[in-house]
């Protein structure tokens, strides 16, 4: 990025155009308060509006500042919206409405400042894919190097949360950073001092930001950045959890120790550590098959995809699970900060539920969730009392009991219908990773690869380990082949590409010609 002048950027002769792109819970109102307050502290006439985006990820609120020098007896008309190549300064709060913006005209190369912060917040539809549906992050940089006048993107969401602060802060020290506004620092921070609430915080990104931004490098990304495994530490806190963490550190390979512990974690939110260590107990058994099938020389391959895969498919999604995550303390405090609701004011979430007697079955002890599925009469009446769409407000007495009653089942889980089945399913599957283990192994690597395609619940539930039988009956095709774990993999990537399986339909066909 090229150096930042020290003089001002921009010509007051006309009205100083800003664009804030942010979501909610990001502080995009506060930010734009902000500057709105330091334009009029510094004698110039400002003006703010904002169009909202749609909820649920799908757009974000465009805030829209015009400010100028005040003229004596003369009252500037401002604009209302942003025109196309006609914006000075361009601030997003996530990096693909950086892109958007872009792709809106707002961006121009002969005119605009860009900052953007280069963190992701996913978009529905990128979580509504079956596979990984996320947009490739290096385009939209690669874009803002020619699109923009001059660009400063970073992080700026972990800065501001290191900081303990929202990312408005850090977005607000970027701007005093990029000298786009014709105001000394001191400026910036007296507005903020001026807000009167979490003002420690906010200085400390924002002073964060500013020092970061004048390094005057832009960051780059990789398409799909690795996921942060936790190291092993040397004490949890937690009695039983620390005995668990001395038996992965004494009897598993380094390679797998991170995520181990992952899974150790997992498992004891999702039931407890001894459920946990019957997840220790299943993958030492898996690493002694590897050491015998020569995984040293594989890396323990083997045994790092089983601490990976076994953990999920212990930790299924159940009604029980669900019921748990809805109602817990964290979840109500995420939403409040998500929405930016004060601490007066009220939030109520309203979910949808589709339950179906399938759920209700597995959720009872097993003879009894057995009994009632084999008298279809009794099934099908039931599910038709059962089986419909409700909005669920979390908030109110009555829903929240209900949930939590249901939550408080997770004691008598090991017991239920549908954890038999998944015992039954689990241990099936990694039978055949075994199986295949001594006669070709990346093949067997990649069966325990498939457990991904396994997730949800309900409908999803049902659709994945449809895909996922039908991938695995492509086993004995492969188990001779040099190259039954690429075919495999394909396979699996097939099932991913679309919800009704077609391109997996082409991809068997494709392996049973072979």
């Amino acid at each position: 990025m090229p150096a930042m002048s020290s003089s001002p950027l921009l010509s007051t002769d006309r009205p100083l155009s800003i664009a804030i792109l942010a979501m909610g819970g990001q502080g995009g109102g506060v930010l734009a308060d902000w500057i709105v307050a330091l334009a009029e502290e510094q004698g110039w006439v400002a003006q703010t509006t904002s169009v909202p985006g749609v909820a649920q990820r799908t757009g974000a609120t465009i805030y829209y500042l015009e400010m100028l020098p005040a003229r004596q007896d003369v009252t500037p008309i401002l604009s209302l919206m942003p025109t196309p190549g006609d914006v000075d300064v361009v601030i997003a709060a996530e990096l693909m409405e950086a892109g958007r913006s872009v792709m809106r005209g707002l961006v121009t190369p002969d005119k605009t400042m860009l900052i953007a912060s280069t963190h992701r917040s996913y978009a529905v539809g990128e979580k509504e894919k079956p596979g990984d549906g996320i947009g490739d992050p290096t385009v939209v940089v690669d874009a803002t190097e020619f699109a923009a006048r001059k660009t400063i993107a970073f992080d700026m969401d972990t800065l501001a949360a290191k900081n303990g602060s929202v990312i408005s802060s850090a977005l607000f020290g970027a701007l005093a950073a990029s000298k786009a506004l014709p105001f000394a620092k001191e400026a910036f921070e007296a507005t903020i001092r001026a807000g009167g609430k979490g003002i420690e915080a906010s200085l400390k990104a924002f002073n964060a930001a500013h020092q970061r931004a004048l390094q005057g490098e832009s960051e780059k990304l990789n398409a799909t950045p690795p996921k942060r495994i936790e190291p092993l530490p040397d004490r949890t806190g937690h009695p039983e959890l620390d005995r668990l963490v001395s038996r992965i550190r004494k009897e598993f390979p380094a390679e797998a120790h991170g995520l181990l512990y992952a899974g150790v974690k997992k498992l004891t939110d999702f039931q407890d550590p001894a459920y946990a260590g019957e997840y220790i107990d299943r993958v030492g058994a898996l690493y002694a098959a590897d050491r015998v099938n020569g995984g040293e020389e594989k890396g323990f391959a083997f045994t790092v995809q089983a601490a990976k895969y076994v953990a999920i498919a212990m930790a299924y999604d159940d009604v029980v699970r669900v019921a748990d995550l809805k109602v817990r303390a964290s979840r109500f405090d995420r939403v409040r900060n998500e929405v930016g609701a004060r601490g007066e004011q009220i939030v109520y979430m309203t979910e949808y539920m589709h339950p179906r007697m399938e759920e209700v079955c597995g959720t009872l002890p097993r003879k009894l969730g057995e009994w009632i599925e084999n008298r279809p009469a009794l099934f099908a009446r039931l599910d038709r009392m059962v089986n419909r769409g409700r909005r669920v407000k979390t908030g109110t007495i009555f829903w929240f009991s209900g949930l939590y009653l249901i939550a408080g089942l997770r004691s008598r889980r090991r017991g239920s219908l549908r954890h038999h089945r998944e015992v039954i399913h689990r241990e099936a599957w990694l039978e055949k990773a075994l199986s295949a283990l001594p006669k070709n192994y990346d093949l067997a690597v990649e069966v325990l690869g498939c457990r991904r395609l396994v997730k949800g619940y309900s409908d999803t539930h049902s659709r994945g380990l449809s895909k996922f039988d039908r991938v695995l009956s492509a086993l004995p095709m492969l188990i001779e082949r040099e190259d039954g774990a690429a075919w495999l993999r394909r396979l699996k990537q097939s099932a991913l590409l679309d919800e009704n399986g077609v391109a997996l339909d082409g991809a068997l066909k494709t392996v049973a010609s072979l």
